[in-house]
């Protein structure tokens, strides 16, 4: 693997993982799309670290996620993540957590951004624009809540445990992600949670979030429990701002408001730490796609997006927001004019989606 240099030139380095499926094809054409519209804005080009991950890191190194691929993300600040499928990997590469999972895991990316707005163009339950924050490093998913070892086991072939674990300090972080979100934004938090019948874990993530809520005079928050979220959530989506849950609560109601939005292949999501991120798309592998040119790339266009504001914020660099509100636009602008990949009942194929977006950028 050759060691790019793009810090000491001045580029923006970036990893770029594409994974399976159709990961070859969506992560194709999103880095065209963020090339396009850093030009468009004059803002730094992109040094590109292509890294090995999914059945070509099987073919190469023997492993779905080589060690030299932790490696080199560790030099960099953010990088764009293709859908693995590690459903359909051999038995002995379906041990332990997926690719994807991993690697929140090794870098402590513990928070996962993922917004679900209704776009002009594309048929949803609703109007609606909010952001679901997600705690990602331990609540009740086994493969991420322990230091060792996972939270799921099974002390006879009759019965299987789970530990959920949630921690003062994990709650602490998380509702502050949310809360700057929610001051950025309509300054409206709904904390979800299950504290009726998990008075002790659940108790504590919602009380902890309050907390942290009362630190921002101009955030006005709430809870509900997520069941009644989730009704809350088909009937009236345009009622919420922001919502910070758990992270199987997250996951569940993310995918529901995905679904309300239009389609999963415009769920798009960051997960991130304070001093890292990845870009990556909600939606799977969909291996029966892979390869005909048919697959939706909005969602991890608009997760790009996402990673750009994200380092122009860290970066305190006006042009990487910029840069991130024109892929915004740019997606929402190709809707409008009726321009749609078939999941949405467009006839629009990536790589002509792709081109619309493309020429869109330049009208900001």
């Amino acid at each position: 693997m050759t060691e790019l240099s793009g810090n000491e030139r001045g580029l923006l380095r970036l990893g770029l993982i594409e994974g399976d499926g159709i990961g070859p094809e969506v992560v194709r054409a999103t880095r065209e799309v963020v090339d396009e519209a850093l030009a468009a804005v004059s803002a730094p080009e992109v040094d590109w670290m292509p890294l090995p991950m999914g059945h070509k890191a099987i073919e190469q190194f023997g492993e779905p996620l080589p060690e030299s691929t932790l490696q080199a993300l560790e030099r960099l600040d953010a990088w764009i993540l293709g859908p693995h499928d590690n459903a359909s990997y051999a038995p002995e590469h379906r041990i332990g957590a997926p690719p994807g999972g991993a690697i929140r895991k090794r870098f402590g990316l513990f928070a996962n951004i993922r917004p679900a707005r209704a776009f002009a163009g594309v048929r949803a339950a609703a109007d609606m624009d909010l952001v679901i924050v997600r705690e990602n490093s331990e609540g009740l998913y086994a493969d991420r809540n322990m230091f060792a070892g996972s939270g799921e086991f099974a002390p006879s072939a009759d019965v299987a445990l789970s530990v959920g674990v949630v921690t003062r300090a994990a709650c602490e972080r998380i509702a502050h992600e949310a809360c700057r979100l929610a001051a950025s934004r309509r300054h409206r938090l709904t904390i979800v949670h299950k504290a009726n019948v998990l008075p002790m874990t659940m108790g504590l993530f919602r009380d902890v979030c309050y907390e942290v809520a009362a630190e921002y005079p101009g955030v006005v928050a709430d809870d509900e429990h997520v069941d009644a979220a989730a009704a809350h959530l088909v009937r009236a989506p345009g009622d919420y701002d922001v919502l910070v849950t758990e992270n199987l609560f997250g996951d569940i109601l993310s995918d529901l408001a995905g679904e309300l939005s239009g389609s999963l292949g415009l769920a798009a999501s960051l997960n991130c730490s304070a001093t890292q991120a990845m870009a990556q798309a909600v939606h799977g592998a969909a291996p029966a796609l892979a390869g005909h040119n048919r697959a939706n790339p909005a969602a991890l266009q608009l997760s790009a997006a996402m990673l750009l504001r994200w380092l122009g914020s860290r970066r305190a660099d006006r042009g990487l927001s910029l840069a991130a509100d024109h892929i915004e636009r740019a997606v929402a602008a190709t809707f409008a004019a009726g321009i749609a990949t078939a999941d949405l009942g467009g006839l629009a194929s990536t790589a002509e989606f792709t081109e619309q977006v493309r020429a869109r950028l330049h009208r900001w």
